[in-house]
C-alpha cells in the first residue's frame, strides 16, 4: 500500500464513526421541501442545531435519541441543521449558537430551547410539537 492509499484509508476512518453514529441515531439532514411537506400536513417538526465539536449537542444526542424513539412522539420529523456550514439556515430560524432545538407543529413555531441537557425539559419542548 502506497502512502496515498494509507492516507486515503485513514482519513475514511477517522470520519467513519461520525457517518454511522448518524445514521443509527436517524438523523436527516434539513431538506427544504420535506420542511414544507411537513409544515403544510401540520406535523410535529423539531430543527437540531448541531456542532460537531460542541460538548452541550453531544450531550444533546442521547437525550434526542432516547426520545425520538418513544412512542409519544413517533410522528415527530427531526432535521438537522450543522452551525458550521449552513449559515443561511441559521438567519432563516433566527438562531446564533449551536446546541438550539426548535419546535414546530405545522406552520407555527411552538418552542426553542438553546444548550439544554436536561431529559426533562427537552422533553417538555418536544411535546409542545404534538
Amino acid at each position: 500500500m502506497n502512502r496515498r492509499h494509507l492516507l486515503g484509508v485513514l482519513a475514511l476512518s477517522a470520519t467513519l464513526p461520525f457517518v454511522t453514529t448518524a445514521l443509527a441515531l436517524g438523523e436527516k439532514p434539513f431538506d427544504q421541501k420535506e420542511f414544507e411537506a411537513a409544515q403544510a400536513a401540520g406535523k410535529p417538526i423539531l430543527i437540531e442545531v448541531h456542532a460537531p465539536w460542541c460538548p452541550t449537542c453531544k450531550a444533546q444526542t442521547p437525550i434526542l435519541s432516547k426520545l425520538k424513539s418513544e412512542a409519544k412522539f413517533k410522528e415527530l420529523i427531526a432535521f438537522n441543521v450543522d452551525f458550521d456550514s449552513q449559515k443561511d439556515l441559521l438567519k432563516r430560524f433566527n438562531v446564533r449558537t449551536q446546541s438550539t432545538l426548535i419546535v414546530f407543529k405545522g406552520k407555527q413555531e411552538m418552542g426553542r430551547s438553546t444548550g439544554d441537557t436536561n431529559a426533562v425539559s427537552i422533553e417538555a419542548l418536544l411535546s409542545k410539537a404534538i
